[in-house]
């Protein structure tokens, strides 16, 4: 099974991506444009974008209703701008797996990043964001997380001797080989590793994803996959 993992950012020079083979790590690749996602995503049976893949619903509405000179729904209290700033997967997080929280996609500068992924979904021929498709959005940290490693302060020069508690971890399941060092170097291509592996654990059936009631708005806003098992699960198929 071929995966890919990728941590996206607004510009290609931090963006980084993974290819897993198995349970092997054949590729890592710091500063890759969309051509470069697209030429490796060839032949993956699933790709793990830590991005957010859509906006909220209501926040679409209101900036349509708003462009078109409509009267909008109530917007002035932080309760009422809710639903407007976090997509049902956000919240959804938020609740279940405390003290995370996804960053606003409508608010926040993570959405630089997300107008690049709708793009990037073009381009690969990807429409249905809620995961049940090849593309599936991931969310390291959440990951990191789940599987017992150190999921903040793990970003920059400080964080090094985090990252490499992480990479001693993942070596125990993924042959990480000659990419251990960049992992260890760079908080990108450790986010894109785990991004992968976290995709391996959406196609193996062992993450979390939208319930029968969630599906429909997953399906345009997105939905963050969280592997609900160990790192060991990996393993299986």
């Amino acid at each position: 099974m071929r995966v890919l993992g990728i941590d996206l950012a607004a510009s290609p020079a931090t963006t980084a991506i993974a290819r897993l083979d198995g349970l092997t790590v054949t590729a890592v690749e710091v500063g890759v444009d969309d051509d470069r996602i697209v030429e490796l995503a060839a032949g993956a049976a699933k790709i793990g974008i830590d991005c957010p893949l859509g906006w909220p619903r209501a926040f679409v509405d209101f900036v349509a209703a708003h462009q078109a000179g409509r009267p909008t729904s109530a917007a002035d209290t932080v309760a009422a701008r809710r639903p407007l700033a976090y997509r049902a997967t956000d919240l959804w997080v938020a609740a279940h797996h405390p003290p995370l929280r996804p960053l606003s996609v409508s608010a926040d500068r993570i959405g630089h990043a997300a107008m690049r992924a709708a793009g990037l979904l073009a381009r690969l021929g990807e429409t249905d964001r809620s995961g049940t498709a090849r593309v599936v959005e991931v969310y390291p940290a959440a990951s990191l997380r789940q599987w017992g490693m150190p999921f903040r302060g793990y970003k920059g020069p400080d964080g090094a001797a985090l990252r490499s508690a992480s990479v001693s971890a993942l070596a125990s399941v993924l042959e990480l080989g000659p990419h251990a060092d960049l992992c260890r170097a760079c908080d990108h291509a450790l986010d894109a590793v785990v991004a992968a592996a976290s995709a391996r654990a959406v196609e193996l059936g062992r993450a979390s994803g939208p319930d029968t009631t969630q599906r429909e708005v997953a399906t345009v806003e997105g939905w963050i996959a969280i592997p609900t098992g160990e790192l060991a699960g990996l393993r299986e198929g």
